[in-house]
């Protein structure tokens, strides 16, 4: 099922295939990109440095609960608690996100050459989730707050996800998990109201996982051209449920708890919360223009999904 090594779009091709690279092209820009733009966290951050009080763990306005009236009625305190929590969460998600992702990277290259570009940049991205993942870790550790991440049931549920993806959906799942976080990340390393190892965190993610998004975004526009009725309909459904599962899983319940404020009531909020809505419905523009495009979010039921995530509404 995989493609070839090389592959160019015609020069008289219009649309989507217009808009495809050559594979080999592709890979061999992204891997001196990642020469150039590879870090170390373990070397690059300061991870004994104190928190400084009163600076934030996450922008305000990313907080879940910003503007409803649960925070309206919470002290500074507490506020700057709650996104120290979310943060935890959203970073434990993270982990659970990218270890998927590098088991589909591997599945992705399994019958390429693995002397190809292609196939070299996919192991190169894997080793930038390693190290992503144990970067995320560590903040978790460094944050001294409980271990969230998914429920047992999406926990099990990814299993069926990852292990029966096709290879369009492996790169749309891709996509989910990167493109939204990376939204949020690229408001949070120029904040300074921020504290500087969140920011500092942010900032190597939101470098690396550009090169990561240019390679999903290449490679699922040349998956979705090829792939026959039957796997893009499964595609499209399996990328709508993918896509309900990342949403509640960002913040976990618990973390409210651990701020002293009812979970259900605070979820409650949240999901009613316009400005929650809009937050999400931005930080997923882009992609879901992309996924447009490329034909995911084609037919009823697909969308009618999709607006249950809150990413979707108001369109058609």
């Amino acid at each position: 099922m995989a493609p070839t090594a090389r592959s160019t779009a015609s020069p008289t091709a219009t649309g989507p295939a217009a808009a495809l690279r050559d594979r080999e092209e592709v890979a061999t820009r992204l891997l001196a990109a990642s020469d150039r733009h590879s870090f170390d966290p373990d070397k690059e951050l300061d991870w004994d440095a104190p928190f400084t009080d009163g600076l934030w763990y996450w922008p305000p306005e990313l907080v879940s609960l910003y503007d409803t009236p649960l925070w309206r009625r919470m002290s500074e305190e507490q506020r700057i608690l709650l996104s120290k929590h979310e943060a935890s969460s959203i970073a434990a998600a993270g982990i659970w996100f990218e270890t998927i992702l590098m088991q589909l990277l591997l599945r992705h290259i399994y019958d390429h050459a693995p002397t190809s570009g292609h196939a070299r940049y996919a192991l190169t991205e894997i080793a930038d989730e390693c190290r992503h993942s144990k970067m995320f870790a560590r903040l978790i550790t460094t944050l001294d707050t409980p271990l969230y991440g998914p429920t047992t049931v999406d926990h099990h549920l990814a299993r069926f996800l990852k292990s029966f993806s096709t290879t369009p959906g492996s790169f749309t799942g891709t996509l989910l998990c990167e493109e939204i976080l990376d939204w949020m990340q690229r408001l949070v390393f120029p904040d300074e109201r921020v504290q500087p190892l969140m920011r500092g965190v942010t900032r190597i993610h939101v470098i690396e996982e550009s090169r990561h998004v240019r390679y999903a975004r290449e490679e699922l526009r040349r998956q979705m051209l090829t792939a026959g009725r039957a796997e893009k309909a499964y595609v499209r459904g399996l990328t709508a449920e993918i896509a309900r599962v990342v949403m509640r899983t960002l913040i976990s319940p618990r973390a409210y708890a651990e701020c002293g404020i009812d979970p259900k009531a605070a979820m409650a909020q949240a999901r009613r919360s316009p400005h929650r809505r809009e937050t999400l419905r931005a930080s997923a523009a882009k992609l879901v223009a992309f996924f447009d495009e490329t034909g995911v979010l084609d037919g009823p039921a697909s969308r009618a999904v999709w607006r249950t995530t809150g990413l979707l509404a108001g369109r058609g």
